[in-house]
């Protein structure tokens, strides 16, 4: 394990506690884990500003041609898959480790789905479930128009995803099938009527997960841009597409910013910091139901606190280096961070969680089928007691962290242009080499929930 950890450590020392997921202690040098990850940041800024020596990012076309799949094929099949998901939910058992819908949902869509999505493109373009039934409800009632919910710009999306977040982090039982079913169904109904009212278009910026997955697929190595009928395949550096998109508006910065912070609370609140400070034994922790209050308050606390902390970045920076660092551009270097920690902090419940999705998915019922042909099989959570796996875990938690800031400090640099004075990415740089030392802090701290 010392050989393994070697590789990340500049310097030998002191072992600290490391705890990956709850109740899994490892002992790794996770303090010069930090220290090395942070001062790479931080050089990694300087001395880009100071040279300006960058890495071209050049994006490589490897396919061109006409789109022979309609949308509406993929879109459709997706569709039929949700109901009987949904379907599923409601008839399978009341235990989330074997109900269908909660399994897919928090397993597939949630987690699975969007680190597929990071290397792969944006696979919710195909598999959503909402574009089938808008055309199809639009094309029978004949419906061409609007009601000016474009106009809002993403809002909408905002708004959903801070309600998603709170419903995931705080709220007492997200993983309940019923409260599942129910809310999956609540929020399949008024987005479809929403977008039945102004257009499929209308999805691209008012459903949140469509502008979640459209966001943090944009650092995927692999990825197609589609046109007048024709559709282009691109292979170049992760991050190659951000270099491509428009700058942000101001609502695609807020959804950046919650989505920033809901990543940022939901590892914070589980740590034994927040439940001291909040005056929780972390060791008998009284339940969801009593910190409920004191969790919206904590979650809300934490997006004004990344709204400020990014403002404040980005006020120093156009103040020293004029109007070349303008929010727009720089904002768009967040999605790696975005997709970096989101990487890093669901990686482990994967590993866990999709042996019960697999289960679920050959016996849906929990009733002894085989759809799948698989034999009877138990889960096995043994690998989160093997040192030298847990250790592999967090290194490639570490590389993801990391991995995602260093990427944030070049396109910042690459977004801003030779223009600025080097000056004005000083306070940038110390915002992500912060970030850095919280999201591996949060990764190495122990957990009591």
């Amino acid at each position: 394990m010392k050989r393994l950890a070697g590789v990340f450590m500049l310097l030998p020392g002191a072992a600290f506690a490391c705890a990956l997921p709850p109740s899994v202690i490892l002992t790794l040098p996770t303090g010069h884990y930090i220290t090395g990850a942070a001062i790479t940041v931080a050089l990694t800024g300087v001395m880009g500003a100071i040279s300006a020596r960058l890495p071209s990012m050049d994006a490589q076309v490897v396919f061109d041609g006409p789109e022979r799949l309609s949308r509406m094929v993929p879109a459709y099949a997706s569709l039929m898959a949700f109901l009987a998901i949904v379907i599923a939910g409601i008839l399978g058992p009341d235990d989330p480790m074997h109900n269908l819908l909660t399994l897919v949902f928090w397993t597939g869509v949630w987690i699975a789905l969007p680190l597929a999505s990071m290397v792969l493109g944006n696979l919710w373009w195909g598999l959503t479930p909402f574009y089938a039934p808008v055309r199809i409800i639009r094309g029978l009632i004949g419906r061409t128009g609007s009601v000016g919910l474009s106009r809002f710009g993403h809002w909408p999306a905002v708004l959903g995803l801070m309600g998603f977040s709170w419903f995931q982090i705080v709220s007492l039982s997200p993983s309940d099938p019923e409260v599942m079913v129910q809310t999956t169904l609540l929020y399949f109904c008024a987005i479809l009527v929403l977008a039945v009212l102004e257009g499929e278009d209308w999805l691209e910026q008012g459903e949140f997960l469509t502008v979640f997955f459209a966001m943090i697929s944009r650092i995927a190595p692999i990825w197609r841009e589609r046109a007048q009928g024709r559709v282009a395949t691109f292979v170049g550096w992760p991050g190659a597409q951000v270099l491509r998109m428009p700058p942000f508006t101001v609502s695609q910065m807020a959804f950046v910013v919650v989505a920033l912070g809901a990543l940022s609370f939901e590892g914070l609140s589980e740590t034994f910091f927040w439940l001291g400070l909040i005056g929780e034994n972390p060791l008998e922790f009284t339940g969801r139901s009593a910190v409920t209050g004191v969790n919206t308050l904590g979650l809300v606390g934490t997006w004004a606190l990344t709204a400020l902390g990014i403002w404040a970045a980005l006020a120093l920076g156009r103040h020293w280096g004029g109007r070349h660092f303008a929010a727009g551009p720089v904002m768009l270097s967040f999605l790696a961070i975005a997709a970096g920690y989101h990487t890093a902090h669901f990686i482990v419940s994967l590993l866990t969680s999709a042996q019960y999705t697999v289960y679920a998915l050959n016996d849906p019922l929990f009733r002894g089928d085989a759809l799948l042909g698989l034999p009877p099989f138990y889960v096995s959570l043994g690998f989160l007691s093997d040192p030298l796996v847990m250790s592999a875990l967090y290194a490639l938690q570490f590389a993801a962290i990391l991995g995602a800031h260093l990427l944030a400090v070049v396109l910042v640099l690459k977004l801003v242009g030779p223009h600025a004075k080097a000056l004005a990415h000083l306070p940038m740089t110390i915002l992500m080499v912060g970030y850095t030392v919280f999201g591996l802090w949060l990764l190495s701290t122990a957990r009591g929930v």
